[in-house]
């Protein structure tokens, strides 16, 4: 963000950036979480200089010699001096090691495309491979639609990548931030032995204006808003921007804790028989 003034898109009241900034930019009036870009998060997550970053040199092509798609890649990657949409590596969370992985909407509003769905799954078989949890921060609009039936594909390439990792007794938490829609949302984001959530995100599969378009029905307040997930049992825990890398730090330790191999007692020991 380089305005200096910025207009919270819930309240109204407007701020300045470096104010937010400060506040990781979280609304001082009314708690709105704003949209962040990779760097950003990786920098509010994880420990100072742990992050190493691995498959940034991926790229999308064009398969379906889709209309201008070719072109919005380049613009993409010019805007956000990034070559994809998700960013990977390994990091310290509070000393505990991880993968992690934070998806960037600047770049075609976080599609996953086939070069999206690769970078999350090798990410998942990096962390398989070297005994370690994943962290995975969603925000996507959906499926890639200039890719067709390749960005489907990611779906289930995503999932099995994940049932690989979850098979060898590995932890996986899924943060949702706004938005979490479509194919992420319908794949990997919900697979999270542990699924969190930032406050106010929209998290879905299809849109609201979809849905009522289609039911024909007026939806209830604050449908697939993380407050309504959590009250109907789709999310663990709702927890702020301030608070995610303690909470993160909490978790990758107790899990930590709990991997770690019990030391075996003989019943002999308490003299019993």
């Amino acid at each position: 963000m380089s305005n200096l003034f910025i207009k919270c898109p819930s309240c109204g009241v407007t701020h300045f950036q470096s104010i937010l900034v400060k506040s990781l930019f979280v609304c001082p009036e009314c708690g709105f979480h704003h949209g962040i870009d990779s760097a950003a998060r990786i920098k509010y997550t994880v420990d100072k200089g742990s992050f190493t970053e691995f498959g940034k040199n991926l790229c999308s092509l064009d398969p379906l010699s889709f209309p201008n798609y070719e072109e919005k890649l380049k613009s993409s990657m010019k805007a956000t001096n990034m070559n994809e949409a998700v960013v990977t590596g390994t990091a310290t969370i509070e000393e505990s090691p991880c993968v992690i992985a934070v998806m960037d909407t600047r770049f075609i509003m976080a599609s996953m495309g086939s070069v999206v769905g690769e970078k999350i799954t090798r990410a998942f078989e990096y962390a398989t491979e070297h005994n370690l949890p994943i962290i995975i921060f969603t925000a996507s609009g959906g499926a890639r639609m200039q890719e067709g039936i390749y960005s489907l594909m990611q779906m289930a390439k995503t999932s099995a990548a994940a049932k690989k990792h979850s098979d060898k007794g590995l932890l996986f938490v899924s943060v949702l931030t706004h938005p979490t829609t479509g194919g992420v949302t319908a794949s990997f984001a919900y697979l999270g032995d542990i699924i969190i959530a930032e406050p106010q995100a929209l998290i879905g599969f299809a849109g609201p204006r979809v849905i009522e378009q289609t039911i024909n029905q007026k939806l209830p307040t604050g449908f697939q808003r993380s407050e309504f997930l959590l009250e109907h049992g789709m999310l663990d825990k709702i927890v702020s921007r301030e608070m995610m890398r303690e909470t993160l730090g909490n978790i990758l330790r107790l899990h930590q804790n709990v991997s770690k191999p019990q030391k075996e007692y003989r019943i002999e020991q308490y003299g019993l028989k």
